[in-house]
C-alpha cells in the first residue's frame, strides 16, 4: 500500500507524455543534466482584461438581452462579451471573436458579428481594443433570410449566426465555426462571407434554417461548433461538436470531423473523445502538430462551483481500448501557479494559485515560444465569477509550462475522505477534484449498486441524506424499509434507481449543520458512477508529480450479494477496462467486511485493505455465525490472518490511539507495530477538522462544529507510526505531512 510503490508504474507512463499537470499541477516529468527529478508547473506570468462594461462603436444592442447582475440593456453601443475564439497575429496582437451576444436567436438581432484586432498591454494589465472586421454579406452567399437583409452591406448579426470558433488561413482569411447550424463560415480578410455556409454533415440543431418540417435535429441547441482547430498548413480544419448528439447512446462522447478546405467538402474522417460527465463540453481546440491538439474540456458552473476548467491535448493517432482519442493533462486551470500574485485582489481565484473559474473558459492558443494563452467569453452581462453581483470582466491568461523540480513524495499517504469532503458535498467529481487540487495522493469512492448493476459513489446505498430524491415527487413511491447488516433503514436505496434515473438527482451535504458552508453546493452536481471517477483520477496528476490513486470501498457487499447485485465483479470490470487491474496499479479496494476481500484476492492483484471498525464485527461473519468482532481481528493472530489476503488496514482512529474518559488522546496500542510486523501498512480513519471530530486536546472551543487544531491530532498519530489517513480535510493533511 506504500504510495510510492503502488503509483511508480502508471505514474511513469502518464508523466512520460508532453505536457500533464504537477505541483500546481502539470507534468512533463523528466530530468535536468543532473539527472533530477522534473515536472511541468503551468505559471501565470502575464494577465490582461476588458471591462465588462465596454461598449465598442456601432448601434445600440441587447434591448432584448436578459438583465442581470445590475446591467439592463439596450446598451449605448456593441457590446464585447469576452472571446470564444482567438488568432494569433503573430506581432504581440490578436485576433479576437466574440460569438452571436447574447446567447440565442430571439435576443441578439442587434448584435454585429465582428472579429476584433486586439493588443493586450501585459505591463499595465488593460486589453486595447483597436480595428474591427464586420462579418457580412452583400454577395448574398447566405439563402436564407437574415436580419439584415435588405442593405447593402448586409451586415450578420446574432440573430443569423452563433459563431463560436476561429482559424486564420494563410491568405489572411478566416474560417468560423458557429453553431445555429452548425456552419463553417468562410470570411477573406475583410470579414466579407466567400461563399454559402458548409452545413455539417453530422445533423442539425433546432435553429439550423434548413430545418424542415418535422424534421427532429439531432444536433442540441448550442453545442455546434464551439472548437475549430486548423493544421499549419491551412488545409485542414478540426470541428469538434460541443455536445453529444441527442441520439448517441454514449453521452460522454464528442465527435471531431476533418475538414478539407481545398476541396471543401468534409473527408469523412472522424475522432471520438470522451468527457469525464455527460455535461461537460469542448470549449476550444488548437492544433500544435501535424496530429496533436489542445482541447478545453469544462463544465457549465462558475466561481467556487466551478469543477472541470482543464486543458488536454490528444493526438488523433493515439485512441484507446474503447476508441476515444487519448488524452493527457496539460493544466487544470484551476489550479494555476501565480508566484508574482499577478491580478491578486480582482475577485475569487485571483491570487496563488490563480484560477480561472469563470463559466465559459473558450480559448486557448499556443504562442510560437510555446506558452499558452486562456480567455474567457462572459456571456455579458450574466457570468459573475469572480464578484458576485458583477459582470466578469472578458481576461486573458498567459501561462507558461514551465519546469521545476518536482517536490518530494511524503511518506505519508493522504486520501481525500469521499474527495474533499470537508468542502464540497461528498462522492462529487467537484469533490474529488478539488481533493485533487488539495494534494491527496488517493480519492475515496464508496460503492453501491443502481438497480442495473452500474456501480456508484454514495456513502451508502440509502440517499435520502445525500441527493434531493426525497423532494421528487417522480420517485416518491420509491420509498421503502430494508433490512441492510441487521438494521432496519428506511428511505430511498440505489438498488431500486436505474443509473438513468439515478443521474437525474442532485447532490447534497450529507451533514448541514456540521458544514453549513457546503449547502451552497446544494442541487448542482450529479451522483457519479465509478468509471467517472477512475477517469478523473487516471487524467488527473497529484501535486508530487504522481498519478493520482483511487481507494474504492465496497459497501454493504452481503447485502448486495443476497440481491443479485455483487460489487466485486463490476468493479474489477471497471479497473480492467480503466487499465487498473495490475499488481502496481494506484488502487486499493477497502471493505468492512472478510469475504468479499479474500475473494479479490483470488481475482486481481490490486492492493486490499481490511478495513476495522472501534466496536462491532464484519457483518459477513456475523451472517455465518462467526463469532469474531474487529477486537479479534486487530490481534497478533488476527492480523496474522488478514495479512495473507491484504496489504494493509484502515484502522478507526480509537484503535491506534484510544481516548481518555476525558476525551483526551490517551496511550497508543501495539496495532500499528503488530500490523507493521506481518506486513501490513497502517492507514487511519477519519480526520476532520471539527471539535466534535477532535480529541479534547485539540478543540479550539465549546462550539462542536468550530475548526480546531486536526494538523495537531494527525501528528501525535504520525508519531505513533501511522502510515496514511482519510481525512475531510485534504489540505491540511497534505501540509501536515509533507
Amino acid at each position: 500500500m506504500r504510495r510510492t510503490a503502488a503509483l511508480s508504474v502508471l505514474a511513469a507512463a502518464v508523466t512520460a507524455a508532453l505536457l500533464a499537470p504537477t505541483p500546481a499541477i502539470a507534468g512533463d516529468r523528466g530530468g535536468d543534466q543532473h539527472g533530477r527529478h522534473t515536472v511541468v508547473q503551468p505559471t501565470l506570468v502575464a494577465r490582461a482584461t476588458l471591462s465588462a462594461d465596454f461598449l465598442a462603436p456601432g448601434p445600440p444592442s441587447g434591448a432584448l438581452a436578459t438583465p442581470a447582475n445590475g446591467r439592463q440593456g439596450p446598451f449605448a453601443g456593441q457590446v464585447i462579451p469576452g472571446f470564444s475564439g482567438m488568432v494569433d497575429a503573430g506581432d504581440g496582437t490578436f485576433w479576437a471573436l466574440p460569438d452571436n451576444g447574447f446567447g440565442t436567436k430571439a435576443n441578439s438581432a442587434d448584435f454585429l458579428l465582428r472579429i476584433y484586432h486586439v493588443t493586450p498591454q501585459w505591463t499595465s494589465g488593460q486589453i486595447e481594443v483597436g480595428e474591427f472586421l464586420s462579418l457580412r454579406d452583400p454577395d448574398h452567399k447566405v439563402d436564407f433570410p437574415i436580419v439584415n437583409d435588405a442593405t447593402p452591406d448586409r451586415l450578420l448579426t446574432g440573430a443569423d449566426f452563433d459563431v463560436e470558433s476561429v482559424v486564420r488561413a494563410k491568405d489572411g482569411s478566416f474560417w468560423i465555426g458557429e453553431e445555429f447550424g452548425p456552419f463553417l463560415l468562410h470570411v477573406d480578410a475583410t470579414g466579407k462571407l466567400l461563399a454559402a455556409p458548409v452545413p455539417f454533415v453530422g445533423g442539425k440543431s433546432p435553429q439550423n434554417p434548413y430545418l424542415q418540417a418535422g424534421e427532429t435535429p439531432n444536433v442540441r441547441a448550442s453545442r455546434g461548433f464551439e472548437a475549430l482547430a486548423g493544421s499549419r498548413d491551412g488545409r485542414f480544419l478540426y470541428p469538434i461538436t460541443e455536445g453529444t448528439f441527442v441520439d448517441d447512446a454514449q453521452q460522454r462522447r464528442r465527435t471531431i470531423y476533418e475538414f478539407d478546405t481545398t476541396t471543401g467538402a468534409y473527408t469523412g474522417r472522424t475522432w471520438a473523445y470522451q468527457t469525464h460527465q455527460d455535461a461537460n463540453v469542448i470549449g476550444d481546440a488548437f492544433l500544435t502538430g501535424k496530429r496533436e491538439l489542445l482541447v478545453i474540456e469544462r463544465d457549465d458552473f462558475q466561481g467556487a462551483a466551478a469543477v472541470m476548467k482543464r486543458v488536454y491535448r490528444i493526438d488523433l493517432d493515439r485512441t484507446d481500448a474503447d476508441g476515444y482519442v487519448r488524452k493527457t493533462l496539460v493544466l487544470d486551470a484551476l489550479k494555476i501557479a501565480n508566484p508574482d500574485h499577478l491580478g491578486a485582489g480582482d475577485g475569487y481565484g485571483t491570487d496563488d494559485p490563480f484560477s480561472l473559474p469563470v463559466q465559459s473558459f473558450e480559448t486557448v492558443v499556443q504562442l510560437r515560444d510555446g506558452r499558452l494563452l486562456l480567455a474567457n467569453d462572459n456571456n455579458y452581462p450574466g457570468n459573475a465569477a469572480r464578484i458576485a453581483g458583477t459582470p466578469d470582466d472578458t481576461e486573458l491568461a498567459l501561462v507558461d509550462l514551465r519546469q521545476v523540480r518536482a517536490p518530494k513524495a511524503g511518506d505519508v499517504t493522504v486520501v481525500g475522505h469521499r474527495g474533499a469532503s470537508g468542502y464540497r458535498p461528498e462522492h462529487t467529481l467537484a469533490s474529488y477534484e478539488l481533493a485533487i487540487q488539495q494534494c491527496a495522493d488517493y480519492i475515496e469512492p464508496d460503492l453501491v449498486s443502481t438497480k442495473d448493476g452500474v456501480l456508484v459513489a454514495r456513502h451508502e446505498n440509502e440517499i435520502s441524506g445525500t441527493t434531493d430524491v426525497s423532494a421528487r415527487a417522480e420517485f416518491a413511491d420509491r420509498r421503502a424499509t430494508r433490512t441492510i447488516d441487521g438494521r432496519s433503514v428506511t428511505g430511498w436505496f440505489t438498488e431500486d434507481f436505474t443509473l438513468a434515473e439515478l443521474k437525474t438527482l442532485r447532490a447534497k451535504e450529507r451533514l448541514p449543520a456540521v458544514r453549513p458552508a457546503n449547502t451552497a453546493f446544494d442541487g448542482l452536481y450529479e451522483v457519479p458512477t465509478l468509471d467517472e471517477v477512475l477517469d478523473l483520477g487516471r487524467h488527473s496528476v497529484s501535486c508530487d508529480g504522481q498519478a493520482v490513486g483511487v481507494y474504492p470501498e465496497t459497501k454493504h457487499p452481503t447485502y448486495f450479494d443476497s440481491i443479485g447485485l455483487s460489487l466485486e465483479e463490476p468493479l474489477l470490470a471497471q479497473l480492467t477496462a480503466a487499465g487498473l487491474n495490475e499488481k502496481r496499479s494506484p488502487v486499493i479496494i477497502q471493505s468492512f467486511e472478510t469475504g468479499n476481500l479474500r475473494e479479490l484476492d483470488r481475482l486481481t492483484k490490486v492492493r486490499l485493505a481490511q478495513l476495522v471498525d472501534c466496536s462491532g464485527a464484519p457483518y459477513d461473519l456475523v451472517a455465518a455465525g462467526d463469532p469474531r468482532t474487529y477486537a479479534d481481528l486487530v490481534t497478533r493472530t488476527g492480523l496474522r490472518e488478514i495479512a495473507t489476503y491484504a496489504d494493509g488496514v484502515g484502522l478507526c482512529k480509537d484503535r491506534m490511539i484510544p481516548r481518555n474518559p476525558d476525551a483526551t488522546l490517551g496511550t497508543p496500542t501495539s496495532v500499528i507495530r503488530d500490523a507493521h510486523k506481518v506486513g501490513l501498512e497502517v492507514h487511519g480513519w477519519t480526520f476532520r477538522r471539527e471539535n466534535q471530530f477532535l480529541p479534547a486536546e485539540f478543540r479550539s472551543s465549546a462550539d462542536p462544529n468550530a475548526v480546531g487544531d486536526l494538523a495537531g491530532e494527525i501528528r501525535v498519530f504520525v508519531r505513533a507510526g501511522m502510515d496514511g489517513l482519510f481525512s475531510d480535510n485534504p489540505d491540511i493533511a497534505a501540509a501536515t505531512v509533507g
